[in-house]
């Protein structure tokens, strides 16, 4: 059996799990779990994970993922915020918004993200997607929170309209143990969907939807990339 010292396994882990963006600046601090005493811990027990790249990063302080070959993806839920516009009402050509998602944008927006959320991780060179649970597997458990459209409802003869993002939402993952459920660490970040940094481009349906997978897409592979990491470490100890 492969051994790894404590140290180092930590180290590992929270490149791993601590950094959701990519093209991050150079040489950043790098992550480590919070074990001071005045540590704020979550109220399942996980500990701050400092210098994350994500908003926020917890993980238990005796975190392992030394013992895990596959992954099993588990969606929690998409939750979308209320109050937004509905009607035909447009606030400006630019869009304006937030509006109220129909059906039919909730329905596209869901599949989009199981998709591509399997296609990144069913990437990985060094684990295996499965739909059983068992003592190597370890889920990901992932939700959309406070999902938010400022893509205008579709109206015949509307003049065209222009974006600078298509939406936000907000990732949670968790990584727990397939077989007794416990979770093991937790991140959060928010981004936004099409942000040009101001630069306004036509929204259609495909233009809305190429962002949508975008989005999902870079948080998937960050997570995927840093997965491979630990793996590859794994398999040169």
């Amino acid at each position: 059996m492969k051994t790894i010292n404590n140290k180092t396994m930590q180290g590992v882990v929270l490149l791993c799990f601590a950094a959701f963006a990519l093209g991050a600046c150079a040489t950043p601090p790098a992550p480590t779990i919070d074990m001071s005493e005045d540590a704020e811990l979550t109220f399942d027990g996980l500990r701050p994970i400092l210098n994350s790249r994500a908003a926020k990063a917890w993980a238990r302080p005796d975190l392992d993922l030394t013992v895990y070959t596959k992954i099993k993806l588990q969606s929690a839920g998409i939750e979308y915020r209320p109050g937004g516009v509905s009607g035909g009402t447009t606030r400006s050509r630019s869009g304006g918004g937030p509006f109220e998602m129909t059906e039919d944008q909730k329905a596209r927006f869901q599949s989009i993200a199981a998709e591509v959320a399997l296609e990144e991780l069913g990437n990985s060179e060094r684990f295996t997607i499965v739909d059983e649970v068992g003592p190597d597997v370890l889920i990901i458990r992932v939700a959309l929170l406070d999902v938010v459209s400022f893509v205008p409802p579709e109206r015949s003869g509307r003049s065209e309209v222009f974006l600078n993002r298509v939406g936000e939402a907000t990732l949670v993952l968790e990584l727990r143990d397939s077989i007794t459920d416990a979770i093991l660490a937790r991140a959060m970040d928010r981004r936004a969907a099409g942000d040009t940094s101001g630069l306004m481009s036509r929204s259609n349906r495909v233009t809305n939807t190429t962002e949508a997978r975008r989005l999902i897409r870079r948080w998937m592979s960050g997570v995927r990339e840093r997965l491979d990491e630990l793996g590859a470490h794994n398999s040169a100890e």
